[in-house]
C-alpha cells in the first residue's frame, strides 16, 4: 500500500514542529522534507509542494497565499494554519465538530483553512448556541481567552524562557486592546453573528493550555433558558463527536485552570451559572486542538481514516 505524502511548508515554526511530532513516525505517511539552506527557494519549494498529497502551510499569511500560489498540481490538498484563508468561500473551514455537514466537506476538500486557536474556543461555545436558536445573530457576545505563551510563536517562547526575563511576564497580559484581533472576522462568519464579539485576549506564565470563556445574561436570550438547561443542550449538540465533551452541570470543580488539557487534542466545555447568568468556556491545548492536534485531525478526515490517528 503506497504511503500518502506529506509535505509541511514551514516546519521551523512552532506549529509546524508540533505537526511533525504527531506525524513523523506514522507508518503511512511518507514525509518530505527540504532542505534547509533551500526552504526559501521559491522553485524549490515549488517541487516539494507539488509532489506532495498533503501539504500543510505553517507559514504566515503572506507566506501561506504565496504558498498557494506555487501549486499547480489539481491533486494536491492543502491544510492552512494561517489565517490568510479562514473566511475565503473557496476554502472550507476546519472545525469537523461544527456539524456533520462540516465534517463532510472537510473530508472532500482540497483547500482547508485550520481554525485559530482563540477562535475554536469562541466557535466551539457559541456557535451550537446559535445554530440552535438559544442565542439570537445579534446577540453583544462578550469573550476573554487565555493562552500560554507558546501562542504567540519563536519570539513570545523566547522572552518568557529568557534567563533574565522582564519581571512583568510573570504576570497575565492582556492584550488586543485594539479590539480588532485577527480571529474576529473567522468568529464572526463561521457564527453567523450580526457584529463581531467584544473579545480580550490574555496571555500568561504558562506554556501551553487555553480556556475560553463566553458570558450571557440569560433574561435576554429566548425563553430565558438556564446555566443547566444551556449546558443539557450542548452535550445534545456534541453527543456524537470525538474530541469534544461536555462536561456535567456542576461537575468540573470550583476552579477552572487554562492548562488542564495540555498535551492533547480533546476540547472540554464547562458551563456555570444559575438562572439568570451562564459562562460557557472552552479547555484546550492552545497546540493541539488549537493549532497541530486540529490539523492533523483534519488530515486524517481528508484521507478517510480515523480521525484520531496519531492524536491519542
Amino acid at each position: 500500500m503506497s504511503k500518502t505524502k506529506v509535505y509541511i511548508d514551514g516546519q521551523s515554526g512552532t506549529t509546524g514542529l508540533q505537526i511533525f511530532d504527531r506525524i513523523g513516525a506514522r507508518e503511512d505517511l511518507e514525509l518530505l522534507r527540504i532542505d534547509e539552506d533551500k526552504r526559501h527557494d521559491n522553485e524549490e519549494r515549488r517541487r516539494f509542494l507539488n509532489a506532495a498529497d498533503i501539504v500543510f502551510l505553517c507559514l504566515p499569511d503572506d507566506g501561506a497565499r504565496e504558498a498557494v500560489s506555487l501549486i499547480d498540481n489539481p491533486e494536491v490538498r492543502v491544510i492552512d494554519a494561517s489565517t490568510a484563508h479562514r473566511t475565503s468561500d473557496d476554502w472550507t473551514y476546519g472545525f469537523p465538530e461544527l456539524s456533520p455537514a462540516q465534517r463532510e466537506a472537510i473530508r472532500t476538500s482540497r483547500r482547508v483553512a485550520n481554525p485559530g486557536c482563540h477562535a475554536t474556543g469562541f466557535i466551539s461555545c457559541a456557535a451550537p448556541l446559535l445554530r440552535m436558536g438559544i442565542v439570537p445573530a445579534d446577540y453583544p457576545f462578550t469573550c476573554f481567552s487565555l493562552t500560554g505563551y507558546s501562542g504567540g510563536g519563536k519570539k513570545m517562547i523566547a522572552d518568557y524562557e529568557a534567563p533574565e526575563r522582564a519581571e512583568k511576564l510573570g504576570s497575565p497580559g492582556i492584550y488586543g486592546l485594539t479590539l480588532r484581533h485577527k480571529h474576529l472576522p473567522e468568529m464572526q462568519k463561521v457564527c453567523g453573528l450580526s457584529h463581531p464579539p467584544v473579545f480580550l485576549p490574555v496571555v500568561d506564565d504558562y506554556y501551553k493550555g487555553m480556556a475560553t470563556t463566553i458570558m450571557l445574561h440569560n433574561t435576554l436570550l429566548p425563553g430565558s433558558p438556564s446555566a443547566k438547561e444551556i449546558r443539557g443542550r450542548l452535550a445534545d449538540y456534541y453527543s456524537d463527536t470525538h474530541f469534544v465533551e461536555v462536561l456535567p452541570f456542576g461537575g468540573h470543580g470550583p476552579t477552572i485552570y487554562a492548562a488542564e488539557l495540555a498535551g492533547t487534542n480533546r476540547l472540554q466545555i464547562v458551563v456555570c451559572g444559575h438562572e439568570d447568568m451562564t459562562t460557557v468556556t472552552a479547555l484546550f491545548d492552545n497546540l493541539g486542538k488549537g493549532a497541530s492536534g486540529a490539523a492533523v485531525q483534519n488530515m486524517n478526515i481528508m484521507l478517510g481514516i480515523d480521525e484520531a490517528t496519531g492524536l491519542e
